[in-house]
């Protein structure tokens, strides 16, 4: 049953990357990735984020100049008209993954509601 599960779940991944909205994201990325200065803030950015999240999960707080530097760095990476594209670009794809989710998870909800 769970082969079953996850070869469904390769093919919702190859039916979301048909989606003119994943296509979108696609392009919005490489049009930013172009731009190798763009890029690499936006890979540092990434970078933070992640170390910042592993850190808050594993229950360290964050100092303030961590906080300070990720703040500064989402400020300068938000302004780059590219970048701001892909943010939005990427909310059709989180709205269909979320939209997936909630099919997904519908017969837990109906499970502890019923």
């Amino acid at each position: 049953m769970a082969e079953n599960l996850h070869d469904l779940g390769n093919q919702v991944a190859a039916a979301l990357q048909a989606t003119p909205d994943f296509q979108a994201l696609q392009k919005a990325f490489d049009e930013m990735k172009a731009d190798a200065e763009t890029y690499k803030l936006f890979q540092q950015f990434q970078q933070l984020q992640g170390t910042l999240q592993q850190k808050q999960m594993a229950g360290q707080k964050l100092t303030d100049d961590e906080l300070k530097n990720a703040h500064d760095l989402a400020d300068k990476v938000s302004k780059i008209e590219s970048v701001k594209h892909l943010m939005e670009t990427e909310r059709g794809v989180n709205q269909i993954l979320s939209d997936l989710n909630q099919t997904i998870t519908q017969p837990i909800q109906n499970l502890y509601q019923g």
